[in-house]
């Protein structure tokens, strides 16, 4: 299978692309985290001490985490592998990305400051993103690779 030569990645396709490596690390330090909590002993007597909603509410966020963390990883490979499912994949990535922010606004029990702070930032995201992904003729001519 030979890959149909294509543009490099670059102008303004180095904005997502920078978005998608920064979320890239957020996702696996959270990952880590859970990992870290998972293997500490102490936290997982008090873990267990708490109630059964609680717990399967923590353990659903580990499953979205590593879930959100391995589409995040297998976007970046297709990105620069540039895959042309790629535009299609980051919308529905940007998507997921503003439902888990609205998750945590409605349902963490976090300020509404900082809730709304990272809301914000997936929502611009795909306000400014999606319209060029879906338009951009450079898009249409990077992303060519089956």
């Amino acid at each position: 299978m030979t890959a149909t030569p294509a543009e490099r990645i670059g102008g303004w396709l180095l904005a997502p692309l920078a978005w998608l490596l920064v979320s890239l690390l957020g996702t696996l330090f959270v990952v880590v985290r859970f990992i870290t909590v998972l293997l500490t002993p102490e936290i997982i007597a008090v873990l267990n001490a708490q109630s059964d909603g609680d717990k399967t509410l923590w353990y659903a966020s580990f499953i979205f985490a590593v879930a959100m963390g391995g589409y995040t990883l297998w976007l970046t490979v297709a990105f620069f592998k540039r895959r042309g499912l790629v535009p299609k994949h980051y919308i529905i990535w940007l998507l997921i990305s503003i439902l888990l922010a609205l998750k945590a606004f409605a349902f963490s029990p976090v300020s509404d400051t900082l809730a709304l702070r990272q809301l914000l930032f997936p929502l611009l995201a795909a306000a400014l993103i999606v319209p060029y992904f879906k338009r951009s003729q450079r898009v249409k001519k990077t992303f060519v690779n089956p």
